[in-house]
C-alpha cells in the first residue's frame, strides 16, 4: 500500500498536489505550461538539431512548435494585462518558422518562458477573470478569463503537434538506420 501524499512518478503535474497557494484556474494555467515544458524537454532531448528543424509536408517543424508556442504565451499575456503588442514581439513572431533551432537553445527559451510566464501569470487577480480585455490589431473582444484559458489550450496544441512531430522524425530516423 502506498503513503498517503506521496507523488507516483510520471504524474501529470495537475495530479501532484502543488501550486496549492495560487488560484484554481491560475494553477491550471501554470499547470498546463509546467507540463508543456516537461514535454518540451523530453521529446526534444531525443532529437537531433536537424530533426529539430524538419518540416514535412509543409508543416511546422518540432523547432517551430515550440518557438510559437513560447511566444504566444508571451503575447496572449501582453493582451491579458491589457497591453498591445510591441514591434519586437510582432518582429519575433515573423521569424518563428524560419530561424533554424539548437536543442540546447530551444529547450532553455522554451524553459526561460515558462518561468517568465509563471511571474506574470500569479500576478493576475482571480475576481478579474470577467474583465473585459481585446486581442490583436483588430481588437477583438474577450476577457481577461478567456486569455489565460487560452493560453493554456493553445499551449497545449502546439505542443501536442510537437510531440507528433519529433514522434514521426524519430520514425525516419529509425527508417534510415535500417536500410
Amino acid at each position: 500500500m502506498s503513503e498517503p501524499n506521496v507523488v507516483p512518478p510520471k504524474v501529470e503535474p495537475w495530479m501532484r498536489g502543488t501550486l496549492t497557494d495560487v488560484p484554481a484556474v491560475l494553477r491550471a494555467v501554470l499547470h498546463a505550461l509546467e507540463q508543456a515544458r516537461e514535454d518540451v524537454e523530453k521529446w526534444c532531448t531525443e532529437l537531433i538539431d536537424d530533426e529539430l528543424n524538419l518540416r514535412m509536408h509543409g508543416c511546422g517543424s518540432v523547432a517551430f512548435h515550440v518557438r510559437h508556442a513560447a511566444g504566444s504565451i508571451d503575447r496572449l499575456l501582453t493582451y491579458a494585462e491589457g497591453e498591445q503588442l510591441s514591434p519586437e514581439q510582432l518582429a519575433a513572431l515573423k521569424t518563428e518558422m524560419d530561424i533554424p533551432a539548437t536543442r540546447a537553445r530551444l529547450i532553455a527559451e522554451f524553459t526561460i518562458a515558462v518561468q517568465r510566464a509563471s511571474k506574470r501569470i500569479r500576478g493576475f487577480d482571480a475576481t478579474q477573470f470577467e474583465q473585459p480585455r481585446t486581442i490583436g490589431r483588430r481588437k477583438l473582444p474577450t476577457t481577461l478569463g478567456g486569455i489565460l484559458v487560452h493560453v493554456a489550450e493553445h499551449t497545449q496544441r502546439h505542443i501536442g503537434a510537437m510531440i507528433v512531430t519529433a514522434k514521426i522524425a524519430k520514425a525516419m530516423r529509425a527508417e534510415r538506420m535500417s536500410a
